[in-house]
């Protein structure tokens, strides 16, 4: 139990879920948002272009952390521990000062690239880069100056700029490729710019002249073992788009794009979870009960995921049909698979909070090495002979010797103890593979929908009471 001034103590579950409400407010408003514009793309950009910009994109998701050194992470983990005012304007002073550094030097590099060889839309992909590296780092400063309010809007805002401007650039004014990078990096930028001038955070506690030496190293040393590990994760989860677009060709890879961008859902669904459950497990993480309470939130977690999964499969499946010109229809194949390597991956991020709690970041390398030559060994292996499904293949056995590595290795931080209900989930998930590539009617696939996740309530209500307030729990049971 924990108390705060003169109100009444809270359970940790209780502050659990109110903080994964207010991060659902923010991701799945934006999310929701980001998916329907998945048709408007496929409706109004061919499958070549799309595969490019997509691309792009993944390059400038491995370039972020080099830009931005990680301080997404290290801005959020030291205002969290922070209790002084002046503390706080030390770091994020150091935050602005890196910032505008590596953003200049990113725009001279650029300027030095454009004299000596030639990248389509290169202005284009630096503007998207310094606006996605800007809104990962302040949006992470609002959440541990502890504005959720403020980190949740840039992301709602965000999303409807992007909604609003891909209208009137894709559709309105025919812009093509050129007009989703461009909403992209307007509302992006906008949406900092709007909640700042409301909030003034970043104004209030930027202080130029601040001397902020010290902190500045405990920072980076926090950080910059993140690097490396950024670079393997990025190998890990999207350097298949490459591969892709080598092998198979840029048409493919916008096809596959669709895929990922729709399995994406579950991906923000596990980022609520993940985001809550930082906070907490940081705060919880020197409590005497702290295995009992990460196990219980571990298998519960797990059940979770096994409703969100078959839930959202089937009804993707139903409906995709309307959602997606018929020239990306095949991507509807890949769906299911990768949906199963983003749940797979959620269990991976989880253990991952072992190395925040303890400020261990650099013991993060070794898992992320290994997955990363694991994956890359993998896709030159296996997309020739397989395709795309090479490329699938890959990613379930990189998110799974993932999750194993560090199972084994989180016993040095916590201590997990894995229910035996826990095979009922596992079991439904792989299960329902069968009904979803060999039923057509409309009717069966929502009723496996319907039974399985009847089931999966019915047979664990238990565990599923263990992600509800106290008072709440009790009103179910």
């Amino acid at each position: 139990m924990t108390t705060d001034g003169n109100k009444k103590p809270t359970s940790r579950a209780s502050k659990f879920i109110k903080d994964i409400g207010v991060y659902a407010i923010g991701n799945i408003g934006s999310k929701i948002i980001t998916f329907l514009m998945v048709p408007l793309y496929t409706h109004f950009i061919a499958p070549d272009d799309f595969g490019y910009y997509d691309l792009c994109f993944t390059v400038c998701m491995l370039l972020i952390p080099f830009v931005t050194l990680q301080l997404r992470d290290g801005a959020f983990r030291f205002l969290l521990d922070c209790d002084d005012d002046t503390q706080r304007q030390r770091i994020v002073t150091f935050v602005s000062r890196t910032m505008l550094t590596t953003i200049t030097v990113s725009v001279l590099v650029a300027i030095a690239m454009s004299l000596v060889t030639s990248v389509q839309y290169l202005g284009y992909v630096l503007g998207l880069l310094i606006a996605m590296s800007l809104q990962e780092v302040y949006s992470q400063v609002f959440r541990g100056l502890g504005n959720n309010r403020a980190f949740v809007t840039v992301g709602i805002l965000s999303a409807l700029g992007i909604g609003a401007f891909s209208v009137l650039f894709v559709v309105k004014m025919g812009m093509g490729i050129r007009g989703i990078f461009l909403a992209n990096i307007v509302a992006r930028v906008l949406a900092l710019v709007l909640v700042e001038a409301k909030v003034r955070l970043i104004t209030r506690h930027t202080r130029w002249h601040i001397n902020s030496r010290e902190l500045r190293r405990d920072i980076l040393r926090y950080t910059l073992p993140l690097l490396p590990g950024s670079l393997c994760w990025w190998l890990t989860g999207s350097s298949d788009r490459l591969f892709i677009t080598h092998y198979l060709g840029l048409d493919i890879n916008g096809v596959y794009a669709v895929a990922i961008r729709f399995t994406g859902i579950i991906n923000t669904l596990a980022i609520i979870f993940y985001q809550a459950w930082q906070e907490t497990a940081i705060l919880q993480y020197n409590s005497p009960d702290r295995d009992r309470f990460f196990s219980k939130m571990f298998n519960s977690y797990i059940f979770l995921l096994a409703i969100i999964f078959v839930g959202y499969v089937f009804l993707l499946k139903v409906n995709y049909g309307w959602l997606v010109d018929e020239q990306y229809g095949e991507s509807l194949n890949f769906i299911y698979p990768l949906a199963l390597s983003s749940v797979i991956f959620a269990l991976a991020a989880f253990f991952d909070m072992g190395y925040q709690c303890a400020k261990d970041t650099k013991r993060t390398l070794p898992a992320i090495v290994l997955a990363a030559a694991v994956n890359v060994a993998l896709n030159f292996a296996l997309i020739k002979p397989l395709g795309v499904y090479g490329v699938i293949v890959t990613l379930l056995v990189t998110n799974l010797v993932l999750v194993f590595y560090r199972w084994h290795d989180m016993k040095r931080y916590f201590i997990l103890s894995i229910y035996k209900k826990t095979a009922i989930p596992v079991a439904v998930m792989l299960l329902c593979a069968i009904p979803f590539y060999h039923s057509q009617p409309m009717i069966v696939d929502i009723a496996v929908a319907v039974l399985a996740i009847a089931l999966l309530m019915l047979l664990c209500r238990d565990e599923l009471r263990g992600l509800l307030p106290s008072k709440l729990a009790k009103r179910q049971g």
